[in-house]
């Protein structure tokens, strides 16, 4: 299991040093008709923040937030660090109070329309009763390593809690937390330095602790990410391409994987995106043996020779996989998933829903039937020509039961996964 410190605290430390660099200039834009003194006070908290100094940060904050209680930022900057110094306090009592005290002033930056997906992770991580900090091994060494590492970092403690880290990986070296936290520390040296030299060993070595948390789990995404952030500080903007992808390949459906693809664009002044396909039909079931198919107009007249009569078997194939009347599974669902009691939209589904409207394109062509292709029929042409059809389909158009999906093609389509971003998405 995923420590909640990794969700809470340490997903932070990254997509912090953007959003609190965003939040030191917009203060000066949002706070010019209020006192100075909050203007100064605001940017000194931010400032000691980005120095990992949440401590000496959590007074100012809560000052500011006394003086204006409608400054989401600062509330969420307060709820976080109140929540980071929670996991020091002892008494079971007190700990849980200062989680809902963290959860009060977050819930209070929601309101006040703070948007970053680090304060849903944050929030997601607090249960509405406080709950407990997890463990981070049940090896009370390790745990008390992991800890002491967590509080030197709180206090802005980069070298000890570096150690600390460092020592933890040393009892067990499979606890991914451990590699991943000792990387970030390097990468916050290297922030910090204004020193080239020691700048740059510092984003190697950086590189290196995020290697071994990789080591230990490729399919856990938050070593790629971290990584890629210090490779695009650093201004090896390749390099971090390829990590931000590869943290998407990891998981897709986490929504935290997309911010560094996107500050990457960005700096690159590249356009993203998926291809654009609109499906102008849509299957529905309220009752076992009973599927209602609803087709777009167009695609029903088929008569403008730009292929979109093709969607009508869109429908007609997915109907073939919705239960029997009897409230049994179809057989096209029993076949391809057989140890699954249940239907669920799947890959396999979709994939072939598609495919169907791909031959009935191919048909038309070659009767000479289309005059020009459908923009949304002809992305879906292409992708299925590069043998990259199932990968928009889990990339762009999952759901609950296509999700399902992923971790099974990943396993034997990873450099698959990865070209769809690099050739498609991004564009080369």
């Amino acid at each position: 299991m995923h420590s909640q410190s990794l969700t809470a605290k340490r997903i932070f430390l990254n997509a912090g040093l953007v959003i609190i660099t965003a939040m030191m200039f917009s203060a000066a834009v949002r706070v010019s008709a209020q006192d100075t003194d909050y203007a100064s006070e605001r940017r000194r908290a931010m400032q000691l923040l980005d120095e990992s100094k949440m401590i000496e940060a959590l007074p100012i904050l809560e000052k500011l937030a006394v003086q204006n209680p409608k400054d989401g930022e600062v509330q969420f900057f307060l709820g976080f660090c109140i929540f980071a110094r929670s996991r020091d306090i002892k008494d079971p009592a007190l700990h849980k109070q200062e989680r809902l005290r963290a959860r009060g002033y977050l819930m209070r930056a929601k309101e006040l329309g703070v948007t970053e997906p680090v304060l849903a992770e944050v929030l997601a991580s607090i249960p509405p009763d406080g709950g407990e900090a997890s463990k981070f091994s049940t090896n009370p060494q390790v745990d008390a390593a992991m800890n002491d590492g967590e509080t030197a970092y709180t206090r802005g403690e980069i070298d000890k809690a570096l150690a600390f880290y460092a020592r933890a990986l040393q009892l067990d070296p499979k606890l991914y937390e451990a590699a991943l936290f000792a990387g970030d520390m390097q990468f916050k040296k290297a922030h910090n330095s204004t020193d080239a030299a020691a700048r740059s060993a510092f984003f190697d070595s950086a590189g290196e602790w995020f290697t071994k948390a990789i080591k230990i789990d490729p399919d856990r995404e938050t070593a790629y990410r971290y990584w890629g952030d210090a490779l695009l500080e650093y201004g090896k903007d390749d390099e971090a391409r390829t990590k931000f992808i590869e943290a998407i390949v990891a998981d897709p459906y986490n929504k935290m994987v997309y911010n560094g693809i996107g500050r990457w664009a960005q700096k690159k002044q590249v356009q993203i995106g998926h291809p654009r396909i609109d499906i102008p039909a849509t299957v529905t079931s309220k009752k076992a043996g009973e599927t209602t198919i609803t087709v777009d107009e167009r695609a029903l007249k088929g008569s403008d020779g730009d292929g979109s009569s093709a969607w009508m078997m869109y429908g007609i194939v997915r109907a073939g996989w919705l239960d029997k009347k009897d409230g049994g599974r179809s057989e096209k669902f029993a076949r391809t998933y057989p140890g699954e009691a249940a239907y669920r939209h799947s890959l396999a589904e979709e994939a072939e829903a598609l495919r169907s409207v791909v031959e009935s394109v191919q048909t038309q062509t070659k009767e000479k039937r289309v005059k020009k292709l459908d923009p949304s029929l002809d992305n879906l042409m292409k992708l299925n020509d590069d043998g990259l059809l199932e990968v928009y389909i889990l990339f762009a158009r999952p759901d609950a039961g296509i999700a399902r999906d992923y971790r099974s093609y990943r396993k034997v389509n990873r450099a698959k996964l990865t070209r769809y971003w690099l050739e498609v998405v991004i564009g080369g």
